[in-house]
């Protein structure tokens, strides 16, 4: 039997944290499960990161609105950094991403 993306995403998850790394990297590591998987994956991320170096990749602000640092990329460059607050207040393309998924959710 296939596994759905949402439990091949899960397995994924699960067999990168059994190694115990010092750097985690997750390539949108939520991005296709539903909301509410979302938020149990993110709540165990929150765990496994501390005190680990952690670079997290993606599309959906509510994974990456605690980093302590984010970077948005146009293009392939580095256009605005800083706290999810701080690019409220300074990265238009943040403030347009931010109020297009606050509209779907």
């Amino acid at each position: 039997s296939t596994n759905s993306g949402c439990q091949t995403q899960r397995i994924a998850n699960a067999s990168s944290l059994l190694k115990d790394p010092r750097i985690l990297i997750h390539d949108d590591a939520t991005a296709s499960v539903d909301t509410e998987t979302e938020r149990l994956i993110q709540k165990a991320l929150a765990r496994l990161m501390e005190g680990r170096t952690s670079i997290i990749i993606a599309q959906r602000l509510s994974t990456v609105r605690l980093a302590d640092l984010i970077l948005i990329l146009e293009k392939g460059r580095v256009t605005a950094a800083g706290s999810h607050e701080e690019l409220l207040a300074t990265s238009r393309l943040y403030q347009r991403i931010y109020a297009g998924q606050l509209e779907r959710a």
